[in-house]
């Protein structure tokens, strides 16, 4: 499995929906803070985006995709000079008009996901992004379209298993949002996303996610990629943010961190299929990196459950 692959295969147990919605011709909408990812696309029409904390709006026009992984309030209006109109108070006129409040309809339209990710798993994703992915070239709306379309499809006619293949599609959407986003170099930044995209760091993310238990040294690793031992450590702290063996630690605990959600492992069991010949010493780097024991996180994620 690829390492981004990896990382949203840590998330799949995490809530998520999809769905759609329409704006009024003249109508802005201020959206609440959220935890997780919000992924839309634009069905048709064209509004202005306003992200808190951003000096810029950014105009959305049909096709385009927008990622909000930050969890900051938002702003969608169709005119940047109209007050804007709470969610939830739309939600709400919208449930007691039975149908489409007075304020909408006729305007753009929007299907996508909202990802409930929270915890150290969401933050090894959402870190790496900025506040906002604006996917609006032409060549990458096309690789967006034919999710765009099925999920409009399966929105406006639902079906037996259509809230299934809803939710599907709009985690397709989320992907390759991401996929479009990696490779666009126009926004590089520093992250282990953004190293996918130089061949040899990838290759060396890419063993350690495939081997986590391998005693892994620096040396071996730039062995493994072609590199001398202080380039690769080099560049990889430019492009990841941490050393190789920072990530590989961090790795390894996120991992043991779904199993102990969701597996009867014992502790033992883990520390030493990630290893770690010591218990003591699997619990020293767990609590380094998840803040807490991992006893206390097992506990705290059964009673989550």
């Amino acid at each position: 499995m690829d390492p981004l692959s990896d990382v949203l295969s840590l998330l799949a147990s995490r809530s998520y929906a999809a769905g759609g919605f329409q704006l009024g011709a003249r109508l802005a909408v201020r959206f609440r803070e959220h935890e997780g990812i919000k992924c839309y696309a634009v069905v048709s029409g064209e509004c202005w985006l306003s992200v808190d904390g951003l000096p810029e709006p950014f105009l959305l026009t049909a096709g385009d995709c927008f990622l909000l992984p930050r969890g900051r309030s938002f702003r969608l209006a169709t005119d940047l000079a109209l007050a804007p109109v709470d969610s939830e108070e739309l939600r709400r006129a919208r449930r007691e008009a039975g149908g489409l409040s007075p304020h909408e309809g006729e305007g753009p339209s929007f299907v996508g996901g909202y990802f409930h990710l929270t915890g150290p798993h969401a933050e090894f994703l959402l870190e790496a992004l900025p506040p906002v992915v604006h996917i609006r070239d032409e060549a990458q709306k096309a690789t967006l379209r034919w999710s765009l379309e099925r999920l409009r499809d399966e929105l406006r006619a639902p079906q037996p298993g259509g809230a299934l293949i809803a939710q599907q599609l709009a985690c397709t959407m989320l992907i390759q949002a991401l996929r479009l986003h990696l490779a666009d170099a126009a926004f590089r930044g520093v992250g282990w996303l953004f190293a996918l995209a130089d061949r040899q760091m990838n290759a060396a993310i890419t063993a350690m996610h495939a081997s986590p238990a391998h005693p892994w040294t620096v040396k071996e690793l730039a062995e493994h990629v072609g590199m001398s031992r202080s380039v690769f450590a080099l560049r990889f702290k430019e492009t990841v943010g941490s050393t190789p063996i920072e990530y590989l630690t961090r790795w390894r605990m996120l991992r043991a961190g779904q199993r102990l959600e969701t597996s009867s492992e014992s502790i033992s069991e883990i520390a030493f299929s990630l290893g770690y010949e010591s218990d003591s010493a699997f619990r020293k780097a767990f609590r380094g990196v998840m803040g807490c024991s991992p006893r206390e996180y097992g506990r705290s994620a059964r009673q989550a459950g």
